[in-house]
């Protein structure tokens, strides 16, 4: 059986990035005959694919490694990576062949912002003196911060929902908000009308 199973990321440290590749690397040590090792990526508890040697190997103990390309993903933050290691000897070896396993790798995937709000924005109508609720939130990965451009001079706003208790006609124009994070930037343009009593 291996000696050590390891895994890491292939030329790369630091957060992963959303949408792009990368390849998950099992290295496994001293371990013979190196032909009958099949080596299995996991994500938590779920298999993502198996490598095994497509040589022949000698009964010397030998070091190796297999890699596994994946795309990132928003729900691969915070995942735990592992590989495990086996010997599959055939009817004359261990009929339930050990496995050897890694450490968790756990990933930190960048992402978003990814808006939360599924309203219409060019659409909102509010009564005089109703209360006016526009929302762009937004989850990311760094979390993201809020800018908005309103159609009138007044107090500065710097979440994701603009609260404004008693609505007048002050408050009908545009309303811009800007959501960033050092993956991306996104707007929303709101277009409110209050109607009068």
């Amino acid at each position: 059986m291996p000696t050590n199973v390891s895994i890491s990321v292939l030329n790369h440290s630091g957060p992963m990035l959303e949408k792009i590749r990368y390849n998950l690397v099992c290295e496994v040590r001293d371990v013979a005959p190196a032909e009958n090792l099949v080596v299995t990526f996991y994500r938590g508890q779920t298999e993502l694919g198996k490598a095994q040697f497509s040589r022949l190997t000698s009964r010397i103990p030998e070091n190796d490694s297999f890699s596994l390309s994946f795309t990132a993903t928003k729900e691969d933050d915070g995942a735990q990576f592992s590989c495990g290691a086996k010997l599959e000897l055939g009817p004359e070896g261990p009929q339930r062949p050990l496995v050897v396993r890694s450490q968790s790798l756990t990933a930190t995937v960048h992402y978003g912002p990814d808006l939360q709000a599924t309203v219409n924005p060019d659409k909102i109508t509010v009564k005089e003196r109703g209360t006016l609720r526009l929302n762009c939130s937004a989850v990311g990965n760094p979390n993201p911060s809020y800018t908005w451009t309103l159609p009138f001079r007044g107090p500065h706003f710097n979440d994701g929902v603009l609260t404004i208790e008693t609505a007048s006609s002050q408050h009908e124009g545009q309303y811009n908000c800007t959501v960033r994070n050092s993956v991306k930037t996104v707007s929303v343009l709101f277009n409110v009308k209050v109607q009068g009593k």
